[in-house]
């Protein structure tokens, strides 16, 4: 999601009140009450993405604030719970560069509400893990990767699809991001958002992310190993995200932003056959 300069400041203020808010929210029933904010702003998102008079009525930078909250609450106040109309209060009142950017903003609180609960609940490392599993599952299946895709198929016949092939299987916070990706890609392709996804779990827990490819599976001490190991180069904490490529023929590839570390036997190859052309 790439925002403009005004869109950045109008989404820092908004996740200020969300953290207000859910800081507020204690107690037995603060999970509930969290993944029903989350449901909620997702749904706006589709109500926003689905009517264009409508999102651009409410990010016009041109009519008054007060103007805008009035017709946020008339049209949704008794369809939506206090603490969404208030995180949504918020969004409107402030000026946006426009208003696909601020439905990517109310897209971007949705996902920051769910992966709160994740970390509230201790299950954020685990969401991460099934986020980036699954979109390796999906990108090994190009069938199944056109088919998750398809902007021109029901979106409930995406989800069911989906559903056949997570459903139990991975964590209720995993799944409904997951959901509103297929239903809504809005022009993400399901594996670029399924990684987007991980990588914002990861960030949730301020580490970066190493994307390692390797000839063979890596066990649990071998992982640690690597792990400390660049956390150590970087001084800063890593989060290993694994994908088997025997292709690559033994060692392995780890790419960490734009840096990439090649130490696999198929790199070494193509770098002696570059020389030797050279």
């Amino acid at each position: 999601m790439t925002l403009h300069a005004a869109s950045r400041d109008a989404l820092a203020a908004a996740e200020l009140r969300l953290l207000e808010i859910v800081d507020g929210t204690t107690g037995t029933g603060a999970s509930g009450q969290l993944a029903k904010l989350g449901d909620e702003l997702f749904a706006v998102v589709g109500l926003l993405s689905g009517q264009p008079a409508l999102r651009r009525a409410l990010a016009e930078n041109s009519s008054e604030p007060a103007v805008r909250e009035q017709l946020l609450r008339g049209l949704l106040a008794d369809k939506l719970g206090e603490p969404t109309l208030q995180v949504l209060t918020m969004v409107v009142a402030a000026r946006w560069s426009g208003p696909r950017e601020m439905v990517d903003g109310i897209e971007s609180l949705a996902r920051t509400t769910l992966l709160v609960r994740a970390e509230r609940d201790g299950r954020l490392d685990a969401v991460e893990d099934e986020l980036f599993r699954l979109g390796r599952i999906i990108a090994g299946n190009h069938g199944l990767e056109l088919a998750l895709s398809d902007p021109s198929t029901d979106s409930a016949g995406r989800i069911a699809l989906l559903d056949g092939l997570i459903a139990g299987k991975v964590d209720a916070i995993t799944k409904t991001l997951a959901d509103h990706l297929v239903r809504m890609p809005r022009g993400r392709g399901i594996v670029d958002g399924l990684g987007d996804l991980a990588s914002l779990a990861a960030k949730r827990r301020e580490r970066s992310v190493a994307h390692v490819r390797s000839s063979v599976e890596l066990d649990a001490a071998q992982q640690d190993r690597l792990e400390a190991t660049l956390t150590r180069i970087y001084s800063r904490p890593i989060a290993l995200h694994v994908e088997v490529d025997p292709a690559l023929r033994g060692g392995l590839i780890v790419k960490i932003g734009d840096e990439v570390i090649d130490g696999s036997v198929a790199g070494r190859l193509a770098a002696l056959r570059r020389d030797i052309a050279g």
